[in-house]
């Protein structure tokens, strides 16, 4: 396969294209400028975005990562060519949380589609190899040079240098065997701490069940005397209500009497108190006060006195008369004298006659009032005179008191009456404390207690017997319970011998693996020795690689290899990309390779190992597309 274009909006990248070229591509670009973007696009363009992914802390997945800064979706193409023809995949963006989930696949220059490919076997069916095996080997991210094991790269090139079986790998199937044991027997769990708890629970059983029987006897016993006592309190208590509810009604009845006369005499009262006040309300008083009317009656009384007095008496108009004669007379004088004195007499006799005559008038005017006044009082009492009025009065007290009489009894009537209905009440009190057969402090109380809990008795009895009965059928029939312990012993003992025959199988696989290893590691290190030797210019010779990927080299001044911390980061880096560069020629398919890609692998080397490693990446390209995105410029290389 070889890629020759893609087109990308992915992350940073806005509709922008990159074009490659068999061999050896070199893309040069500083730091931030989407270098890792394009590598990453590659990836989802041939294997697409896993959705599932979540993001967690330090972690972004890739469809969160690389979302268009743009905002639009993530979409792009590829144009490249596969089994001798020129294909274009695209991969578009339907739906916001499926990024890239649309996909189709045309031979270039055409709408014909690639028959069976899609979107989830597109890297496979380019590359030949899964995503998981591509990650490990032909894709080198930034910072990502060393190889990772999997089982899915273990069994490709176990499969390479030993049976060519890819579906197995030590890992998975020494994982599945301890699966196995584990199912069997863990610490507490499994099949064999089962049946160890099972066959003890059952033989607990088996011993519980006889004594329970034990048990149940007994309580059958005891249960057969509480119920021996229970009837006889039955008829004791039934005997003690029926005395204590005739002896109670008695009581009641005769309080109901006491009330009922009590009550009578007090609607009597109520009658007699009603009709005197009737008769005093139709008297001329009505129901005013004695109080109030004995002081209005005297305050009548002696006003009438007053003005019988200012009646009899009859006033003279005699002397007025004879001063009016004196003054005609006086002017009869004048005219016949002519004297002035004469006529100043008549009109001082005149004047005194005028002022004598209206003294008259007045004195007049006031008998005539006294006498009106007088047929006013009479008439407000409707009376002829004052002995009447006095009659009236003394009527008025012998109503009062016959009304005052009349209520005193009333209120003496209704105080016997509410004493009764008192006595009623504490009488009903008392019967329904007597007739409380519960909680009262009589004897049928007491008895009803009494059996109240005799009946507890019985019941609790009776419920520890259905306990046990029930613990009895849900143990089981001890029958069955017996051959049961005796087939759970049966098969205890098969699985003990799986289990021992697991341990057995594991220590053997871990002897077989280590064989195989011995033709796995050497066959991958020697690939891996023969390309460090060709990027350090022969310094180091061998590489040692063990099952996980981690390595070791030796140069020829070493006697014994080196572990990875102690070497430099440039050596470091070439060691892991001469194990990744191995990994690739025994992993990926023979006939037409897949691209190589490198993201900066090349940042940590001096400029000598940097062109050694140049070297061999050319010679690589000669059989496979390599793509080179690097910060660096590199002397003697073209940059796209």
């Amino acid at each position: 396969m070889r890629i020759n274009k893609m087109t990308a909006s992915f992350g940073k990248l806005e509709n922008e294209s990159l074009s490659f070229h068999p061999g050896l591509n070199v893309i040069y670009a500083p730091n931030e400028s989407g270098k890792s973007t394009w590598c990453a696009f590659i990836r989802a363009m041939l294997y697409g975005v896993d959705t599932a992914e979540r993001a967690r802390s330090g972690y972004l997945p890739d469809k969160l990562r690389y979302a268009p800064w743009s905002g639009a979706p993530m979409e792009g193409s590829m144009e490249l060519n596969a089994g001798g023809c020129d294909i274009t995949i695209t991969r578009s963006t339907r739906q916001k949380n499926a990024p890239m989930r649309e996909f189709s696949a045309t031979y270039t220059g055409s709408t014909v589609p690639v028959e069976g490919l899609n979107g989830s076997n597109a890297g496979e069916q380019l590359t030949g190899v899964s995503k998981d095996v591509f990650r490990r080997s032909a894709y080198i991210g930034q910072g990502a040079v060393a190889v990772t094991g999997s089982p899915e790269l273990e069994k490709r090139i176990s499969s390479i240098v030993s049976t060519g079986e890819e579906q197995t790998s030590y890992s998975e199937a020494d994982e599945r065997l301890r699966q196995w044991q584990r199912k069997r027997r863990y610490n507490r769990r499994g099949m064999l701490p089962e049946l160890e708890s099972k066959m003890d629970e059952t033989q607990r059983r088996l011993e519980l069940m006889q004594g329970s029987v034990q048990d149940i006897e007994s309580l059958e016993k005891r249960l057969e005397q509480a119920g021996e006592d229970c009837r006889r309190l039955e008829q004791q208590v039934t005997d003690s209500r029926k005395r204590q509810r005739r002896e109670a009604l008695d009581r009641l009845s005769a309080g109901r009497a006491e009330t009922d006369k009590c009550s009578a005499a007090h609607d009597a009262a109520m009658t007699e108190l009603s009709q005197r006040r009737e008769e005093m309300r139709k008297s001329r008083f009505g129901l005013q006060s004695l109080r109030e009317t004995e002081e209005q009656v005297q305050r009548d009384l002696d006003s009438l006195k007053e003005l019988k007095e200012k009646a009899s008496k009859k006033p003279s108009a005699l002397l007025a008369v004879v001063f009016f004669v004196l003054a005609i007379a006086a002017a009869a004088l004048y005219t016949a004298l002519g004297n002035w004195l004469v006529i100043a007499g008549a009109a001082v006799f005149c004047a005194v006659a005028v002022y004598l005559l209206m003294g008259y008038s007045k004195a007049r005017q006031a008998v005539n009032q006294a006498k009106e006044r007088r047929r006013e009082i009479y008439g407000k009492y409707r009376v002829a005179g004052s002995a009447e009025l006095r009659e009236a009065l003394e009527e008025h007290r012998r109503l009062s008191q016959a009304v005052e009489d009349a209520d005193k009894e009333e209120r003496r009537c209704r105080l016997a009456y509410e004493n009764a209905r008192k006595m009623q009440r504490s009488l009903e009190e008392s019967a329904m404390a007597e007739l409380d057969f519960a909680g009262g402090n009589s004897e049928a109380a007491r008895l009803s207690r009494e059996l109240a809990a005799a009946r507890a008795g019985a019941q609790r009895l009776s419920q520890q017997i259905a306990e046990i009965n029930g613990r009895l059928a849900a143990m089981g029939d001890p029958l069955v319970l017996s051959s049961s312990l005796s087939s759970m012993r049966e098969e205890y003992e098969l699985i003990s011998k799986e289990y021992d025959a697991i341990a057995l199988a594991v220590d053997t696989l871990k002897e077989a693996d280590t064989e195989i290893q011995s033709r796995f590691s050497p066959e991958l290190g020697k690939l891996a020795a023969k390309y460090m030797s060709a990027v350090t210019g022969g310094r180091y010779l061998d590489v040692f690689i063990n099952r996980d990927f981690s390595a070791q080299t030796r140069t020829s001044e070493d006697s014994i290899a080196r572990d990875s911390e102690y070497l430099s980061a440039g050596t470091l880096d070439l060691m892991y990309l001469a194990v990744r560069l191995a990994v690739c020629r025994l992993a990926l398919p023979e006939g037409e390779n897949c691209p190589l890609i490198i993201d900066d692998a090349l940042v940590n080397l001096d400029e000598t190992r940097q062109e050694q490693a140049m070297e061999l990446l050319k010679q690589i390209a000669r059989e496979r597309q390599v793509i080179l995105f690097t910060c660096r410029e590199i002397k003697g290389v073209g940059h796209d």
